[in-house]
């Protein structure tokens, strides 16, 4: 990727470097010529324009082959500073690193065109793959909830005399249940855009973890999960300034991710505490655990575990991991060795005083 952010420095600007690079190659030469020799200056300033050719476009790269050929013949082949040559040995030796010098810039260029090239097709096959995982997930994972919704609603319809209540809330429960999954799928969708488009920018104001962790939990509650929810603060921990809105979709995936993953009646425990201005919240739950070999790739886009029968677009850990990272925190994870899984998150972010003298 470095060649391709190389490749946009504008050609103006790359006439000026690659001259100047010439220059200061000479110049550094010129200092030591007694020392060296003009043969060996000229080995210099080929794997100058090498390098050159390695960074440069074509053009450029010739400029300053042509141009290191001229301070060569002029600075350091005898007679000096005129452009005669005295012997023919040496005018061979002009002319074959003339040549050389514009072969060796025109391959050189001609092989990082190839690598650009098969970096490009790469990103290409790579994008082309994930975007073919997304639409197979999406498939499903969205086709799934759509369909819940209408069966659920053309029975509350059109069988609406014979349903009992029991039968309606439970109707009503699929399309509530339903909804809530594609409503998820949707957010994280808009979430990876906008952290794909680069469009997150953290709007800190004071936030109370207390209440905030509350607050996810419910709404993780108010889905039915058969999980079962512990909470353990500090009662001592400070109000930080954080983008509220980041934690509490950092918070909400985390704990989805576990309702999703974890065997019915598992504890799923959040652990909220602080280190000077650093907030520590530790997500931990009894279930199975993750695979080691797969445990790395967890946060990456659109990953989704092997053998899994749950499904799912592989977004939710990947955006916690963008939504922390972007209020310039981290979030790791490892197996718990009595077994289970434990979501580790550090944001650093101002406390407030006020806070803790209350508490105190």
């Amino acid at each position: 990727m470095t060649i391709l952010k190389i490749d946009k420095t504008s050609r103006k600007n790359q006439y000026i470097f690659s001259v100047l690079a010439i220059v200061i190659v000479s110049s550094i030469c010129y200092a030591f010529s007694s020392l060296i020799g003009y043969r060996v200056v000229a080995y210099i300033l080929l794997i100058s324009v090498s390098l050159l050719a390695m960074l440069f476009d074509i053009l450029p790269v010739l400029v300053a082959a042509i141009l290191s050929a001229l301070i060569w013949d002029f600075f350091f082949i005898v007679p000096y500073f005129t452009f005669q040559v005295s012997s023919a040995e040496d005018t061979i030796l002009l002319l074959m690193y003339f040549v050389v010098a514009l072969v060796n810039a025109a391959l050189t260029y001609k092989l990082r065109k190839m690598e650009k090239a098969t970096i490009l097709k790469e990103e290409k096959e790579n994008t082309l793959k994930l975007y073919n995982t997304l639409l197979n997930s999406l498939s499903h994972e969205l086709r799934t909830p759509i369909a819940a919704i209408i069966a659920a609603t053309d029975n509350l319809q059109n069988d609406s005399s014979r349903l009992s209540a029991l039968n309606r809330n439970e109707l009503v429960a699929e399309i509530e249940k339903a909804s809530f999954r594609l409503n998820q799928q949707v957010e994280n969708l808009l979430n990876m855009s906008r952290l794909e488009s680069g469009a997150i920018q953290p709007k800190n104001d004071w936030c109370d973890v207390n209440e905030l962790i509350y607050d996810t939990v419910k709404r993780i509650e108010e889905n039915n999960i058969s999980q079962r929810i512990s909470i353990n603060i500090n009662p001592a921990i400070p109000l930080f300034k954080l983008d509220k809105g980041l934690l509490e979709q950092v918070l909400y995936n985390i704990l989805v991710n576990a309702s999703q993953y974890t065997p019915p009646d598992s504890l799923i425990e959040i652990i909220s505490t602080h280190h000077a201005n650093i907030l520590e919240i530790i997500i931990q739950d009894n279930g199975n655990g993750f695979p080691k070999d797969e445990i790395e790739a967890v946060f990456d886009k659109f990953y989704r575990l092997k053998n899994n029968r749950s499904g799912g677009t592989g977004l939710g850990l990947s955006i916690v991991r963008g939504f922390t990272e972007a209020m310039g925190g981290a979030v790791s994870l490892e197996n718990i060795s009595t077994g289970g899984a434990k979501f580790f998150i550090e944001i650093p972010a101002k406390t407030s005083y006020l806070q803790n003298m209350k508490n105190e």
